[in-house]
Order: C-alpha cells, then sequence, then structure tokens
C-alpha cells in the first residue's frame, strides 16, 4: 500500500470522527469569509444613511480570528491525541516520525482545502442575506446586492493558511515529543478521575459556591451609592476575580459535592441512570474544570454583551422618548417659530408646549446623603448648595403640587441608583433675598424636559404660586444657557418624518440642545443595530465553536466508556436503558455551564442595564432563549453519538 492510498483510507476511516470538525471547519470559514465581506462592501461606506461600519467589522474580524483560531487548535490537539494508537502502530511497523508527520499534513491539507472551498462558496451565498439583516436592524435603505470579494477571499486564504501553519506546528511538536509507550497510554490520560471525595474537595466544592454568590451580591450593588466613587474600580475587579474563581471551583469541587450529597441520600444503591450520569459527571468535571471556567465566562460575556445590545437596540424609541418628550426639543422661542412657521407652510398639524425654566441653589441635606469615604462623590457634589431647574406644576397635566411641597420628575435611571432620595424630607431652595422650604414628596417617573437640558439631574415641580415667587426672586449671580423650553409635538404620525426634514432643512438642529426625537432614535438604532449585528456574528461564533468541543469532548468520552457499555449490555441492559443515562448525562454536560453562564450574564447586565436602555427583562430573555436553543442543538447531536456508540458495543 502506497502512502496515497493510506492517507485516503485515513480519512474515509476517520471521517465519522471528523465531520463535526469538518461542519464548525466549513462553518467558521464561511462566517469568516462573509464577515470579511461585508467589510469590503462599499455600501458601508456609501449608503444613504451614511453607516460607516468598516472600521467596526475591522475590530469584530480580529475577534473573530481568534475565536476560530482557538477552536481549531484546541479541536486539533483532541484529534491528535485520538489518533495516538494509530500514530504509535505507524512508528512500530518502521515509520520514521518525519513520514508521520507528512501523513497527517497531507490529510490536514486535504481537508482544510476542501473545507476551505465549501466555506467560502457558503460565505459567499450568505453575504447578501447577512447585508440584508444588517440593513434592516440599522434602519438603512439600500440595495442589498450578492458581491464577491477578492480583496475578502485573500484575506481568509491567509488567515486559514497561518492557522493550518499552526497546526502543522503543533503536530510536528507532539510527534516530536512522544514516544511509542506514551502514544499508546496517551488517551487513557486525558482525563483524571477521583474516586473518592475528601474533605478538602468539600470544601473546596463549598467555597465555589460561596465566591460566586459573593460577586453576585456586589454585581447587585455594583452602581449603587454604597460602591460608586472610590471603590467603584476595585469592586469591579472584586467581582471579576470572584466570579471566576468561584466558577473554576464549582467544577473543580462544587459539581461533585452536590452529586456526592445526592448519592449518599441514594444510601449507595444507584441504578444505571444514576451511574451512567451523576457518577460519571463527578468523575469527569474536575479534569475538564479549566475549560468549562472558560467556556462558561466567554458565553457569559457573549450573552452579556448580546443583550446589552439587543437592550439599547431595543429601547431606542422608548430611551428617545424618554430623553426627548416631544417630537422636537427647542430650548430657544425665536428657533420655535422659525421651525413651527416652516411647518405652517407645508401643512403639518402640531401642539406646542412652553416651559419657562428657572435654576435655582438647593439645600438637599434634607433627603440625600453621601456615603461616607465617597471623597470623588463628596467633592463633585455639595448637598447644601447645588444648583437644579424648577418648574411650575401648571405646565405639568400630570401633577397638582400643594404650594408646600415639591415633587421630582426627570430623573434618570442612573440618578436613581446613584443618589438614593428619601420618601419625604426637607429640600430648601435659595433666591436673590428668600428662601423657600418645601416638603419632598416623592418622585414621578416620566420626563417633562429633555435629559441634554437637565443633565440627568431631577427637575423640581412646585406649585404655580411658589413658582411665581421664586422667579421673582430669582438668585441674580445665577445665569442659566437656557431660560425657557418649546416642546413640539406632531398630531400626524406618518408627518414626523417630513417635519424632521424640514427641521434639518430651517437649520434649526444646529443650535445646542435642539434635538428631534426621530432623529436621535434612528442614531440610536443605526449605531446600536450596528454592534448587535457584530456582537450577534461573533456570539455566534463562539456559539458553535464552544459547542463543538463540549462535542468532542464527548465524543472523546464515548469511546473511552465504551468498553463499560459493552459490559452492561452483556449483562441484560437494553440500548434504551443506556440511552436514558446517557440522556441525563448530556442534559448535565451541556446544562451546567449553560446555566451557570446565563447566571453570569443575568447578574452581569442586571448590575448596569439602564446605562443602555430602558427595558431589561424582554430583550435579555429572548437573547437567552435562542442562545439555550442553539446550544441545545450540539447536546441532541452527543446524544446520537451515544446512541452509535451503544449499538456498536455489543
Amino acid at each position: 500500500m502506497t502512502l496515497n492510498q493510506l492517507i485516503i483510507r485515513n480519512v474515509k476511516k476517520n471521517f465519522k470522527h471528523y465531520y463535526v470538525y469538518i461542519f464548525a471547519l466549513v462553518f467558521s470559514v464561511g462566517l469568516y469569509f462573509s464577515f470579511v465581506t461585508l467589510q469590503y462592501d462599499p455600501a458601508l461606506n456609501e449608503t444613504k444613511g451614511s453607516l460607516k461600519g468598516a472600521a467596526a467589522f475591522k475590530s469584530g474580524s480580529v475577534l473573530l480570528i481568534i475565536i476560530v483560531s482557538v477552536f481549531l487548535l484546541y479541536a486539533n490537539t483532541l484529534f491528535i491525541k485520538r489518533r495516538g494508537k494509530e500514530i504509535g502502530l505507524f512508528q512500530l511497523i518502521g515509520m520514521t516520525k518525519g513520514t508521520i508527520f507528512r501523513i497527517l499534513s497531507v490529510e490536514n491539507l486535504i481537508l482544510y482545502v476542501s473545507s476551505l472551498v465549501m466555506g467560502v462558496f457558503l460565505g459567499f451565498s450568505m453575504s447578501r442575506l447577512l447585508m440584508l439583516i444588517l440593513f434592516n436592524v440599522t434602519g438603512v435603505e439600500d440595495v442589498a446586492t450578492l458581491r464577491f470579494s477578492q480583496e475578502a477571499l485573500f484575506q481568509t486564504v491567509i488567515v486559514f493558511s497561518a492557522i493550518y501553519l499552526l497546526i502543522l506546528v503543533m503536530n510536528y511538536i507532539f510527534i516530536r515529543k512522544q514516544s511509542i509507550l506514551s502514544l499508546f497510554r496517551v488517551t487513557s490520560t486525558t482525563q483524571q478521575r477521583v474516586q473518592k471525595m475528601t474533605a478538602f474537595q468539600a470544601v473546596i466544592g463549598v467555597l465555589g459556591i460561596v465566591f460566586i454568590v459573593f460577586g453576585y451580591y456586589l454585581s447587585s450593588k455594583l452602581f449603587s451609592s454604597m460602591f460608586f466613587g472610590n471603590y467603584l474600580f476595585i469592586v469591579m475587579i472584586t467581582i471579576l476575580g470572584s466570579v471566576i474563581v468561584g466558577t473554576y471551583l464549582f467544577y473543580k469541587g462544587s459539581v461533585s459535592f452536590i452529586f456526592n450529597l445526592i448519592r449518599k441520600r441514594k444510601g449507595g444503591y444507584l441504578n444505571v441512570n444514576d451511574v451512567l450520569s451523576l457518577s460519571s459527571i463527578m468523575f469527569r468535571m474536575k479534569s475538564n474544570s479549566f475549560l468549562l471556567t472558560v467556556i462558561t465566562t466567554l458565553s457569559a460575556l457573549a450573552i452579556g454583551l448580546l443583550s446589552l445590545s439587543y437592550i439599547s437596540y431595543y429601547s431606542a424609541e422608548k430611551g428617545s422618548e424618554k430623553n426627548i418628550p416631544h417630537h422636537f426639543a427647542i430650548p430657544n422661542t425665536e428657533h420655535a417659530k422659525q421651525f413651527t412657521d416652516a411647518l405652517e407652510q407645508d401643512g403639518i398639524s402640531y401642539t406646542e408646549t412652553s416651559i419657562d425654566l428657572l435654576e435655582s441653589k438647593v439645600n438637599l441635606a434634607g433627603v440625600l446623603s453621601i456615603p461616607a469615604g465617597d471623597n470623588d462623590l463628596q467633592s463633585s457634589f455639595d448637598l447644601e448648595n447645588t444648583s437644579m431647574i424648577v418648574i411650575s406644576d401648571e405646565v405639568v397635566p400630570q401633577l397638582d403640587v400643594a404650594e408646600t411641597d415639591v415633587i421630582f420628575v426627570n430623573q434618570h435611571e442612573f440618578t436613581k441608583k446613584l443618589l438614593n432620595f428619601q420618601d419625604n424630607g426637607e429640600i430648601v431652595f435659595s433666591g436673590g433675598k428668600a428662601s423657600h422650604a418645601l416638603k419632598f414628596k416623592g418622585s414621578k417617573d416620566f420626563s417633562v424636559i429633555p435629559t441634554r437640558l437637565t443633565g440627568a439631574f431631577p427637575v423640581a415641580v412646585v406649585d404655580q404660586k411658589v413658582f411665581q415667587q421664586m422667579m421673582a426672586d430669582k438668585d441674580p449671580s445665577i445665569k442659566p444657557e437656557f431660560t425657557e423650553y418649546i416642546g413640539v409635538m406632531i398630531e400626524e404620525g406618518r408627518e414626523i418624518e417630513r417635519a424632521d426634514s424640514i427641521f434639518k432643512e430651517t437649520e434649526v438642529n444646529i443650535w445646542a440642545a435642539h434635538e428631534s426625537r426621530f432623529e436621535e432614535s434612528m442614531k440610536q438604532k443605526q449605531l446600536m443595530g450596528l454592534t448587535m449585528f457584530i456582537v450577534g456574528f461573533l456570539g455566534l461564533a463562539f456559539l458553535i465553536t464552544s459547542g463543538c468541543i463540549l462535542y468532542f469532548k464527548q465524543m472523546d468520552e464515548s469511546e473511552d466508556e465504551k468498553s463499560n457499555y459493552t459490559v452492561l449490555r452483556k449483562i441484560g441492559f437494553t440500548q434504551a436503558d443506556l440511552l436514558k443515562g446517557i440522556q441525563r448525562k448530556q442534559l448535565f454536560n451541556f446544562g451546567i455551564p449553560l446555566v451557570v453562564g446565563l447566571c453570569h450574564s443575568y447578574f452581569a447586565v442586571k448590575s448596569g442595564w439602564f446605562f443602555f436602555g430602558t427595558e431589561l427583562l424582554t430583550p435579555m430573555i429572548i437573547v437567552m432563549l435562542i442562545y439555550t436553543a442553539l446550544y441545545s442543538i450540539f447536546g441532541v447531536l452527543s446524544v446520537l453519538n451515544y446512541k452509535r456508540v451503544i449499538k456498536e458495543a455489543l
């Protein structure tokens, strides 16, 4: 038999092991080629929406290279170890290590070239669909054309050729370092088995859970007044370290500790399902603790980033509505008249709201306190002598404030976390000659004037009579930038876009704090739509690669446990009996990292989601459900692989 015939036979024989690897390689090439094709597509810079996406795609392509490279190198490591006995046999029959290296190199070259061709074709087919999705999420109106990019092809070939060379180097080092004896033992040493639960491992298990819970608690308090300022960075590092270390200890000892408690409750009477699921997880998860920690952490990162970007995209309209309570915000009477005159000439119906703004010195010490030791906040925020905007309740139909009271509106989510106002207390407003002491009656969750005018600080609403008194006695030393605000609402929703065009044509928008809600919403959608698209793309790549890695590990374990299935089948257990235990095992193998990753991402997103939008649960649940559904596919594939192994065991 010639070397060429041997290579062809090896490729055919190992195809049942390589098919998922080939799929992942083809999919990786397809993802990368389509991604780079979008990067070089002129539509990204020449669309009507002026979407400048090339720079963002370059950054994304670098991260995609890292994800794909790590996956392919790790997958190659698993497969080369699985073929240790085969390589040892080649040496026993007289082949030199150089000859064996050439055989493996040609086999990998066949896989790579064929996968590269199929991947480029797949990526080219996907590129128009991806462009349509990108245009849809960013609101860009343009025609998505199917365009083959030679630059993208060249870059894809260069990247995957470099990865192929790295794989050759890894294979060469592996073959060079291994002796014949070690090659026959390499598969038996890939998994460490822990036969007995020790006290030390029990302590590690408890510590893992404690570290994770401690990190979750700190994250829930991260942007509160408790830790804001001097301690913020330290707390963030503590959370990151606590959760990562806790996750590692969780896989190192907590899982075995919990399952050992379950076994003890059964009094040692384990059925075949318990043996194939609980026992296997206990013995094998410890040796995979580092890998599972990396997968869990990166999964949480991918889910978290995608959730935050989707929260921003999902909340674009609501966020714009809260930040700009009217369709058009114009803090100048002359500019407002210029705009409304243009609307009337175009026959667009509108309503106008005019609000007088008073900026007053205020003492908030009676309703607000700053934590001791928070020097940054104390130095930048004087409780007894700060300033805030005051308006009359006459312009706020939702409120009727008594002469002795004051109510806050326009409170941003961030200030709610940072500044915890008491439910009641006294607030003192200082005028030029007199002061006004009013009872604080809480905050209302709606906006009256734009956030840009308030600086995200609350606005005080007082009785009309009190407001007139404060206006008559305002402090002459305070010279506010804006003393009035005019909000314009378009009566017909279908005319808003036309009104926005008029707003730009009259050049009212060039002045400071003159805003269009429609324009801000579109900008937010474009920015966060592009971010969501890139993060989703990278998240999908990581999902595919991490799912494949877990599948490869399970495929590896199934071959190791094949002799156990043979024994179980010989003593009378059916294929259906064994599959029930295997299904439970895969539920744990894939479910535990998934659940832990989802929990990590939930607490990470919950700690600072208010910076990104106005809605938390709906966007995050949608992202988590999609991620879970796609991740579960690899669990199903793993069960099918075990079914094949069990069938062949007898």
